[in-house]
């Protein structure tokens, strides 16, 4: 599978199996690199891919796949737009988590940029993941985030200090989008990903933790990969009930790209 994986160079690849514990599937994913225990838009293309091929029966509106993987189960809901076309969102597979803490210097310079590129107004940057874990930086402006370069040696040295070097960015804007955002992880061998939903989980997670609202639902719709030339949209919602976030969920549109068969020798 990894092989695979590397010969693709995806940003992510799923194996999906046949279930272990009474669940629809079990869902491997892997990154050029390795194996991840979560990922977002995997698990909302896999969904998308077997609603398509008919593996899921007939959707006459709504339907709930589950996958079993590493981190826990993640429900993914597909629905059917008029046009018949497939939606899907997932509810993340875990609570959130809360990592380490890193000061803005070091955010900045992993990211090639200055410390005073980096916004505090809501969090410093700081580890977190619902099942993935990621490093989460608000940049002050659309210049700084355009600007942003991944710096490989010090992504290096955070791994070592075991600091997730997979650095989700972001800035906050008005319009037709509320989060612009961009994700680095080379050292999973992916340099930059067009559309990242784990990420995306871990952002609307904290921000919905370090609201001053104590409880309701939070949404986002989030622009990633721009920069790229990959524009993507997803959606983000969130729970949150005396203080405490209590779901996560992340989705979007897909569209079948191309299909093929693998031949082994």
């Amino acid at each position: 599978m990894q092989q695979i994986a590397k010969e693709f160079n995806f940003s992510e690849t799923t194996f999906v199996l046949p279930p272990e514990r009474g669940h629809a599937r079990k869902v491997r994913i892997f990154t050029p690199a390795r194996e991840v225990p979560f990922a977002g838009h995997p698990n909302i293309g896999t969904a998308f891919v077997l609603a398509n091929a008919g593996e899921l029966g007939t959707i006459e509106s709504e339907f709930t796949v589950t996958f079993d993987e590493e981190a826990g189960l993640v429900p993914v809901t597909v629905t059917v737009q008029e046009d018949k076309s497939y939606q899907c969102e997932l509810l993340a597979p875990q609570e959130l988590t809360l990592g380490q803490v890193v000061m803005p210097e070091m955010a900045a310079a992993a990211l090639s940029l200055e410390a005073q590129d980096i916004c505090l107004n809501t969090h410093p940057p700081q580890v977190a993941g619902v099942g993935l874990p990621f490093l989460l930086v608000e940049l002050r402006d659309k210049h700084a985030l355009e600007r942003a370069r991944f710096n490989m040696s010090v992504m290096e040295s955070f791994l070592a200090k075991g600091i997730s070097p997979d650095i989700h960015l972001y800035i906050r804007t008005s319009g037709a989008v509320d989060i612009k955002a961009r994700m680095f992880a080379p050292l999973d061998g992916v340099p930059e990903d067009p559309a990242t939903g784990s990420a995306n989980c871990a952002l609307a997670a904290l921000l919905t933790h370090y609201s001053p609202l104590d409880s309701g639902e939070f949404n986002w719709r989030i622009s990633q990969g721009v920069e790229m030339g990959r524009p993507s949209i997803l959606a983000a919602r969130t729970m949150k009930k005396d203080g405490i976030v209590t779901e996560t969920h992340i989705g979007g549109d897909c569209v079948m790209v191309s299909e093929g068969i693998i031949t082994v020798d």
